[in-house]
């Protein structure tokens, strides 16, 4: 595993520290390896039951690292291609994860590093967290995180977050649909840790039905969602935690 991202497993999470606090922990090529050696591990290991992204030091994640970025003005089209889609396959794989993913944002999330967080299908942010996607500011595009954006936020915030750069705060991130919860700096760390013990005790085939159908439902007319609706519920009534969860309430 990438020093990049450091993990640790206890009680079904699995954390991931984004682990470059002298650069704000900006996204270079060994931390993409990193996240997806991260995701890889989330899917194969039954052991883990929700997956938790923060940063190392004060920031989650300022963006992509801009020595790399510069370097690749000097590179083809599409040797450029080929690094935004490595780049771009840790969105993918997230969204294919059946586990939940959560962002612990502190500091700054920014540009590719904002993207990164509201990946994650839930976000909570200390309530003196910025957010915001300031890429044409130095004469680049949130091209990747766009297709995150624009379904968060609608049309008109999003074009005004990525046509101007402003900042969010936590606040004015959840409001605009970014962040799932905001919580009192002092009280972030055991806030955001009773929502991960939450999640990692639900249950798992409960959560992954959940999360499945919820990404499927994206661009799905209402009678096809109605309709998968349907088959989710039918197959969720079959599993052993249904039966087990619903007997344990009745014998109350």
């Amino acid at each position: 595993m990438s020093d990049r991202v450091l993990t640790a497993l206890e009680g079904g999470i699995l954390t991931a520290t984004l682990n470059r606090p002298d650069k704000k922990n900006a996204i270079d090529m060994a931390m993409i390896d990193g996240l997806l050696a991260v995701l890889e591990r989330a899917d194969l290991d039954a052991a883990v039951r929700v997956v938790a992204v923060r940063g190392a030091g004060g920031d989650f994640c300022a963006g992509m690292d801009l020595n790399e970025l510069l370097a690749s003005a000097d590179q083809t089209v599409e040797q450029n291609r080929h690094a935004a889609l490595h780049f771009a396959e840790i969105f993918v794989r997230m969204r294919r994860l059946p586990k939940p993913i959560v962002a612990l944002v502190e500091g700054r999330a920014l540009a590719g590093g904002c993207g990164l967080a509201t990946a994650c299908d839930l976000v909570l942010a200390a309530e003196s967290a910025r957010f915001g996607y300031p890429e044409v500011q130095r004469g680049f595009v949130p091209a990747i995180v766009m297709v995150l954006l624009k379904r968060c936020v609608g049309e008109k915030v999003a074009f005004d977050l990525a046509a101007t750069g402003r900042l969010l705060s936590a606040a004015q991130a959840a409001g605009a649909g970014l962040v799932s919860r905001v919580y009192e700096d002092a009280d972030f760390e055991d806030q955001s840790n009773e929502v991960l013990r939450a999640l990692a005790t639900a249950s798992a085939s409960a959560l992954a039905f959940t999360k499945q159908q919820f990404y499927q439902l994206d661009g799905l007319p209402f009678g096809e969602g109605i309709r998968l609706g349907a088959d989710v519920n039918a197959v969720s009534r079959t599993t052993p935690d249904f039966r087990a969860a619903l007997q344990a309430f009745l014998q109350k």
